[in-house]
């Protein structure tokens, strides 16, 4: 069945016109002359048999109807430029370069990219990770960094919340339970370096006094979270980092509390780029994911208890 479509120069000539709400702006635009643009819209608002437009002098305003249409206009329009955009790029590998923080990137980033990788095929990511300021990286795209922060010359955007909670292996659990958080005092509680403040901040809001405790530190978080899966003591676990190692049994949750709110994660991309179509889409992955997880990890955490 053919498709009753108005004439394209009349409707491209009527949705730059109906966006800037001037002619003279459209035939701009369009390197066409202002006597174009009426002629074009005067001829589409016979073909539809609605006038679109209110006209005061050189002064053109949407009707109610004009601006309806507009809307339906733009979308499809929209629709065709990102169809025309992909099909051009059919075969062309776009580079996406991604910092992360390396603890962030192993347990939650690197489980997930497939996901992306599925939905923009035709991407090379090329993921490094550091805990260095942003401020003193070369060459990213988008970075992930806990915060809020300032990152100068950049746009950013929070995607994901953490939590702290103590995790042990279910071994260490079985040699030495942990009924109260006074408990942990019998136990080697591990540190890292890039979170110093972490257990005496958890430790105080529990209201645990006792000092004489046995510790252990490691220069990166993960190599914590790790020795806590060997069973070598109990981690200050960030949730929901740590989702599949709570799935699987590999850690529990041997406290129903409390669970200190920490920094979250934002995404972070350099103010020149971020408006390009891959970073943009990356950043409202990211974005998903995070809606994602936020809403799964109560239940999961629930469960491990």
């Amino acid at each position: 069945m053919a498709r009753n479509l108005p004439p394209f120069p009349a409707l491209r000539a009527f949705e730059a016109a109906a966006r800037h709400e001037s002619f003279t702006a459209a035939a701009n635009e369009l390197h066409v002359t202002h006597g174009a643009i009426s002629r074009q819209v005067a001829a589409f608002e016979t073909w539809l048999g609605v006038q679109v437009f209110h006209r005061r002098g050189k002064r053109v305003r949407l009707t109610d109807d004009g601006r309806r249409y507009l809307g339906t206009v733009q979308a499809a329009f929209d629709s065709i430029a990102l169809a025309t955009d992909q099909l051009r790029d059919t075969g062309v590998v776009h580079v996406l370069k991604v910092n992360a923080l390396p603890t962030f990137a192993m347990k939650w980033l690197l489980p997930r990219l497939h996901q992306f990788q599925r939905k923009v095929p035709n991407v090379e990511l090329r993921l490094s990770t550091s805990n260095a300021p942003v401020e003193t990286l070369d060459g990213f795209d988008v970075a992930v960094r806990r915060g809020p922060a300032h990152w100068p010359n950049c746009v950013s955007g929070h995607f994901l919340g953490e939590s702290e909670i103590p995790v042990c292996s279910p071994a260490l659990l079985q040699r030495s339970p942990i009924k109260v958080a006074d408990d942990l005092a019998k136990h080697v509680l591990l540190h890292s370096d890039t979170r110093p403040d972490a257990w005496s901040n958890w430790l105080s809001a529990a209201g645990v006094t006792a000092t004489c405790r046995k510790k252990q530190s490691f220069d990166h978080f993960y190599l914590a979270l790790q020795a806590a899966v060997d069973g070598l003591g109990v981690a200050l676990g960030p949730l929901p980092l740590l989702a599949d190692e709570l799935a699987s049994g590999r850690l529990v949750v041997p406290l129903a509390g409390p669970r200190i709110d920490a920094r979250g994660y934002w995404w972070v991309a350099r103010r020149e780029v971020a408006q390009a179509p891959l970073v943009a889409q990356f950043c409202e992955w990211l974005q998903a994911q995070g809606d994602q997880t936020d809403v799964a990890e109560a239940s999961d955490l629930e469960a491990t208890r």
